[in-house]
């Protein structure tokens, strides 16, 4: 008998079972907890505010186009309260940016998976550059003086070349999720 043809009669899952998919639901919004975390601790990096903001719209932007399931609006609203706390920004600024790029990445999903990675990579580094210039225009907005523009264009460069990096370490984790056999 053919499970798929009789939507009524499913066998029961197990709680491994449950679990398991639960893991792999929670597994992009924990690491990108986990990126933001590495991120914010003391590395002595120059730029590292901006490092912790670029990945997590990089990983938001991935996980929004190719897992659209794992990261719902509240996962994307709590890693951007995490990105402000972290990242000592004015509160919203972040999440504001995160929610927008998620909502580009799930609008644009149909089109951009089909047309491969430069396809991907240009339509991300528009949203970089335009979640840069918010967050600057935010951020100015929120403190009542105009910041200089330098570090949202750094910040935007910043996330146009952090990508393909991180696109690469993804993508590895995206295939172990849907193919855990092949891990």
């Amino acid at each position: 008998m053919n499970l798929e043809r009789h939507p009524g009669i499913r066998p029961r899952q197990s709680i491994w079972r449950r679990l398991d998919m639960a893991a792999r639901r929670a597994f992009p919004a924990c690491v990108i907890c986990v990126v933001l975390l590495i991120t914010a601790s003391p590395l002595g990096l120059p730029g590292q505010v901006e490092l912790q903001a670029s990945a997590a719209l990089c990983c938001v932007f991935f996980w929004s186009l190719f897992r659209p399931a794992s990261m719902s609006p509240v996962a994307v609203f709590l890693i951007g309260l995490l990105t402000d706390l972290l990242g000592y920004a004015p509160p919203g600024v972040s999440v504001l940016t995160l929610l927008l790029a998620h909502g580009m990445a799930l609008r644009w999903r149909r089109n951009l998976v089909r047309l491969g990675f430069l396809a991907v990579w240009v339509s991300f580094v528009a949203v970089a550059i335009g979640a840069s210039a918010l967050g600057w225009a935010l951020t100015s907005l929120l403190t009542f003086r105009l910041l200089p523009p330098g570090e949202a264009m750094f910040q935007a460069a910043l996330c146009a070349g952090l990508y393909p990096v991180l696109a690469v370490v993804l993508t590895r984790a995206h295939q172990t999720l849907a193919e855990p056999e092949h891990a």
